[in-house]
């Protein structure tokens, strides 16, 4: 917990490199487990394959950048140069003035077509991550843009599963039991919003959005305040 951002990200990512996973994924039922997924509409398209710079390819590629999050509760600093499955990204919680370092790693991608059970098929490209040791969570999430190719329906979908992790520091550990929840649904929200106004700007001419440069090397900030 600090009041400031990372001083070092650099060092921070080489740290989060050693990690594992602070949590088994074959156990994530029961008490204190929460089982989420949230949609949100980015726009339209013609019925068929994703349009060309169309919302859902615009979409996907904010997402593999993470600027989809909501600047003032979340931000990511990771190697903009390495590949995606496997990529270690040091994330910066903030609540107030507090500033939480944790660290994930990227365990899979999404790319496939899938039957609805409605009866139409989609095209989904997305990602997830796994939570590491010291996160104040264990739990997994997966970011995925789906267009229905059927009626061209365009949406972000959140979905998680997620539990408090063992905090040693009591300040932290009472905060979060309090608030932690809260902010966590509230990040949901605010990314689908967040990522549904930038599709809009960048269909009506503005610039795409890309993570900042900070060094040394290809390290970099996201999302783009």
């Amino acid at each position: 917990m600090r009041f400031t951002a990372h001083p070092d990200p650099d060092r921070g990512l080489r740290e989060i490199a050693a990690h594992g996973l602070n949590y088994d994924p074959a156990e994530t039922e029961g008490r204190g487990w929460h089982h989420d997924r949230v949609r949100h509409l980015l726009g339209e398209e013609e019925p068929g394959e994703p349009v060309p710079d169309g919302p859902y390819e615009q979409a996907c590629r904010m997402v593999h950048d993470y600027e989809f999050a909501e600047p003032s509760i979340m931000r990511a600093y990771f190697h903009a140069e390495a590949p995606l499955v496997g990529r270690d990204m040091l994330l910066e919680g903030r609540f107030i003035v507090l500033r939480f370092p944790l660290g994930v790693r990227v365990d899979a991608e999404v790319d496939e077509v899938r039957d609805r059970a409605d009866g139409t098929r989609e095209r989904s490209w997305g990602w997830s991550y796994r939570t590491l040791e010291h996160h104040l969570e264990r739990g997994r999430l997966v970011y995925e843009v789906v267009k229905n190719l059927d009626t061209g329906r365009v949406e972000f979908v959140i979905t998680g599963v997620s539990s408090r992790a063992k905090i040693a520091n009591p300040v932290v550990a009472l905060g979060f039991g309090v608030f932690g929840r809260w902010t966590q649904t509230r990040f949901y929200r605010a990314a689908g919003r967040r990522l549904a106004r930038l599709v809009a700007e960048v269909a009506a001419g503005g610039e795409r959005p890309e993570p900042r440069r900070i060094g040394p090397g290809d390290i970099v900030v996201a999302p783009t305040a």
